[in-house]
């Protein structure tokens, strides 16, 4: 939008502000995007946005671009078109050095845990608090007992990770994507290797976490617990992402 500065009585000076169009409480919001896996296009005029504390799932085929979505989410792939904005970033004029600010905004869970298994679950927790600049050891311990506490795990941080299920390593997963407080969970397939009760208690860890404030997106071919927890519904097909939120709006 273009705006006119008088200087004085003197001089004109013509200038344009780009103005962001997101809601007070929108913490994602994707305009016209595509994205590229090196130069094959993956999924074309992506248009949506994401709430604080809403709970979402990304559905699709293997290969429909759910992953490759995610990792764009977390800068992993650059942004090759269109306008992007996570938790205060805009991921077109993002400088690398900003990129792990981001990424303290933004909890990440994998399918496969991806734990360091020479060491406790403390031990865990206190490597990624290191890495984001955390230095008291008391603060350190009492954070992550609050975690632990919060994903049903208060008893467990002095374990190994083979001595968890698979639903406990999960758990701690997740622990480890609350430390710092995140805006925005982004969690790939995280019942993926896990049996149907337990991906049941996953699914509802992370909802009742979304109704704290920290919006969800969950990645997931696991239609079982779509349906058994039902939420709005990004849907990867022939390249494109079907929101759920607007065909309800235009039924």
């Amino acid at each position: 939008m273009p705006l006119t500065l008088v200087t004085g009585h003197l001089s004109l000076v013509t200038f344009s502000i780009t103005f962001v169009h997101m809601s007070a409480d929108s913490i994602i919001r994707l305009e016209k995007v595509s994205i590229f896996q090196k130069h094959n296009m993956i999924l074309v005029n992506v248009n949506f946005h994401v709430d604080k504390g809403e709970f979402v799932y990304l559905v699709g085929k293997t290969g429909s671009g759910k992953s490759s979505l995610m990792r764009t989410l977390y800068v992993d792939i650059p942004l090759a078109q269109g306008d992007a904005h996570i938790a205060g970033y805009d991921l077109n004029t993002i400088r690398r050095r900003e990129i792990p600010y981001l990424r303290r905004k933004i909890g990440i869970v994998f399918q496969d845990f991806q734990l360091l298994y020479d060491r406790s679950v403390n031990e865990n927790l206190f490597f990624v608090m290191r890495a984001t600049q955390w230095k008291n050891k008391k603060e350190m311990q009492q954070r992550a007992q609050e975690v632990l506490d919060k994903v049903g795990l208060a008893t467990k941080s002095h374990k190994m990770p083979h001595e968890l299920s698979g639903g406990e390593q999960q758990r701690v997963s997740i622990a480890r994507a609350l430390l710092n407080n995140p805006e925005v969970i982004l969690a790939d397939e995280p019942t993926g290797n896990l049996d149907p009760e337990t991906s049941e208690g996953i699914i509802s860890l992370l909802m009742d976490i979304s109704k704290t404030g920290t919006a969800v997106i969950i990645a997931t071919h696991d239609m079982h617990v779509v349906e058994h927890f039902p939420a709005r519904i990004l849907r990867c097909e022939n390249g494109e992402v079907i929101d759920s939120a607007l065909a309800t709006q235009s039924a």
